[in-house]
């Protein structure tokens, strides 16, 4: 895991982040759980240490300077990306993680209990079935779905003054022009990956 701690380690670097080495640890824990259970539950297609800590751990981390107050649901979270990479770096905010495919939720409560993640809580449901007792502040989506659909199943999890955020690959005029909501497309660059990335922030109560 040598060559995995020090990939992480300069792509923390590159992304200016402050992550401390109990963090790195538990980082590199949480690739050696997808690596352990992913034969079993099917939760990447991406076999590679090295690779997952590009394209999982590191894709992840992008998103913390966007992220807006205390309270973040990741949606769709399948093998806990983004959100137990974000909940690793960022302990004093609270994390809700929502999937609906039971064996990736229950992958996802393993890590938490290995991991002692103590601002994690983790639901399996639909997102439009999912009625929290209180909302959020950002809502965050990897991968999940057209931006126009992603609106409109999320939009009763935010707060008031919250904010939306698609982490897409590429993102079309068309795709965006069906969103009716103040919206900025941000290009993210994962270090050491020559792939287009952006990251979508919307405000829809604005």
């Amino acid at each position: 895991m040598d060559d995995c701690r020090k990939l992480l380690a300069d792509g923390i670097g590159a992304l200016n982040l402050s992550v401390n080495e109990q963090q790195i640890e538990q980082l590199l824990a949480f690739i050696k759980l997808i690596e352990k259970w992913n034969k079993a539950y099917n939760l990447t297609a991406i076999k590679s240490k090295q690779e997952m800590v590009r394209l999982h751990l590191l894709d992840s981390l992008t998103v913390i300077p966007y992220l807006e107050g205390q309270r973040i649901i990741d949606i769709g979270t399948g093998a806990g990306l983004p959100g137990i990479p974000l909940a690793i770096c960022l302990p004093h905010l609270a994390f809700t993680l929502l999937d609906s495919n039971a064996k990736k939720t229950r992958f996802v409560q393993q890590v938490v209990l290995e991991l002692k993640l103590e601002n994690v809580q983790i639901y399996h449901s639909r997102v439009e079935d999912f009625q929290p007792e209180q909302l959020f502040s950002t809502v965050l989506t990897r991968a999940f779905a057209e931006l126009s659909d992603i609106v409109e199943s999320t939009r009763h999890l935010l707060a008031g003054n919250g904010s939306l955020l698609a982490m897409k690959g590429r993102c079309t005029e068309s795709e965006l022009a069906q969103v009716n909501a103040k919206k900025t497309v941000i290009p993210i660059q994962i270090p050491g990956v020559e792939v287009e990335r952006h990251l979508v922030c919307m405000r829809l109560n604005q």
